[in-house]
């Protein structure tokens, strides 16, 4: 454990600022009145998300390898990190759709069905619990490792 503390600590801080941007978005009327928007307006949390990936590889490469990190140490390292916030995501999932934004799905659900874009059925398999943390699981993983792979290619020093 004691040498992927880095990627722990920045998974943490991830799943935290995915917390955080939850509640604002929950703020901004993106979970209800303005629900319309939301598919579009959740995209820019791919900024943070890149930031906490460059300063977790810029904190790897000063403090494991002394200011020096090849692009495959920093990719490893990524994927590491992906790995455990792969794993935190269920919970994060979690924390959101209980008690964040408790109403979200029924929200999702009554829009997606009034403006034609799904039957009520496929809206309720897809706007779930159970639906989402297998989303974020598998989405932490693939976007992950390519956030790692080029995050990487930008902070390696040798």
């Amino acid at each position: 454990m004691g040498k992927f503390r880095i990627e722990i600590k920045w998974a943490i801080i991830f799943a935290l600022a995915t917390l955080l941007w939850m509640a604002f978005e929950k703020s901004m009327g993106w979970h209800d009145v303005l629900i319309e928007k939301h598919a579009i307006y959740t995209n820019f949390f791919a900024i943070i998300a890149i930031a906490v990936y460059v300063l977790a590889l810029l904190d790897k490469r000063k403090v494991d390898y002394n200011g020096k990190m090849s692009w495959k140490q920093g990719f490893i390292s990524g994927i590491i990190l992906s790995v455990i916030i792969a794993v935190i995501s269920p919970l994060t999932q979690y924390i959101t759709s209980n008690f964040i934004t408790p109403e979200y799905f029924t929200n999702i659900i009554n829009f997606v069905v009034d403006s034609g874009k799904m039957d009520q059925e496929a809206a309720e398999s897809y706007f779930n619990l159970n639906s989402y943390i297998i989303q974020s699981l598998f989405g932490a993983l693939t976007m992950g490792i390519v956030t790692s792979a080029i995050v990487a290619f930008f902070v390696k020093k040798q």
